[in-house]
């Protein structure tokens, strides 16, 4: 895994732009306004490629703390050619943090390469504080069989077209459809979250339900309403579902 994403890290950026039509950065952009993050947040970018998210965080925050976490040093190398300014190598399932140290953990198309999910998602949980938040956008199987399958096949003709044009080898990218087969859908995940110490989560489709947007509390002190001004029921899972639109 480490020594495939040091071969697609200089072109890791354009192509999380060229499989979602351009809309990466408009869903990112709505996963920070999720996370309702408060006054100068410790932030963990885990999972953080490039760093999209510490440079998103560091712009919309004077003082956050944003530091990004990767398991490939040449996509950390790249963050902070960007402007990242704190930035380690770490194994999402043994992160070399206290416990409760983050106000929030953003993940970015990290989920399906994690080893254990389920072992990721707790220390996640471990290492932010109460009421703290958990932020996540990756890829998921539509719930829909026929929509399945036809997001599959885009993502195989996506993969092979790019992998020969970028690096002359068809199945580069074909990792993401490969890794989707067996990964859990968007409402598994929900589940997930909310059996690992999260007591609000919140879900929300894109791309028919093949992208999908996850933003969870830890259970611990009240967080109130939720960005869009609806209140979460503790317990309770919500999702929405939004088709081939940009977001603003």
């Amino acid at each position: 895994m480490r020594a495939m994403f040091g071969t697609i890290a200089p072109r890791y950026d354009f192509i999380t732009r060229a499989f979602s039509y351009g809309m990466d950065r408009g869903w990112k952009r709505v996963a920070l306004k999720r996370a309702q993050l408060p006054g100068k947040p410790l932030v963990l970018d885990l999972a953080s490629g490039t760093g999209d998210f510490s440079l998103l965080v560091a712009a919309q925050y004077r003082d956050a703390r944003p530091i990004a976490v990767d398991l490939t040093e040449g996509m950390l190398r790249l963050a902070r050619e960007r402007g990242v300014e704190r930035a380690a190598c770490g194994d999402a399932c043994h992160l070399p943090f206290p416990d409760g140290a983050f106000d929030c953990v953003f993940i970015g198309y990290g989920l399906r390469n994690f080893p254990s999910l389920a072992a990721a998602v707790r220390e996640v949980e471990r290492v932010t504080r109460p009421g703290g938040v958990m932020v996540s956008l990756d890829f998921f199987l539509p719930a829909n069989r026929v929509l399945r399958r036809l997001f599959l096949s885009y993502l195989y003709i996506q993969g092979f077209f790019w992998g020969y044009v970028l690096h002359g080898r068809p199945r580069v990218y074909t990792y993401i459809p490969d890794s989707l087969r067996s990964f859990v859908s968007i409402d598994e995940f929900s589940r997930l979250l909310g059996d690992s110490g999260y007591d609000r989560v919140n879900a929300r489709g894109f791309l028919l339900g093949g992208i999908g947007l996850h933003w969870a509390a830890k259970a611990g002190p009240n967080r109130g309403a939720t960005a869009d001004g609806s209140v979460s029921v503790t317990g309770r899972v919500t999702a929405e579902t939004q088709t081939f639109q940009p977001v603003a």
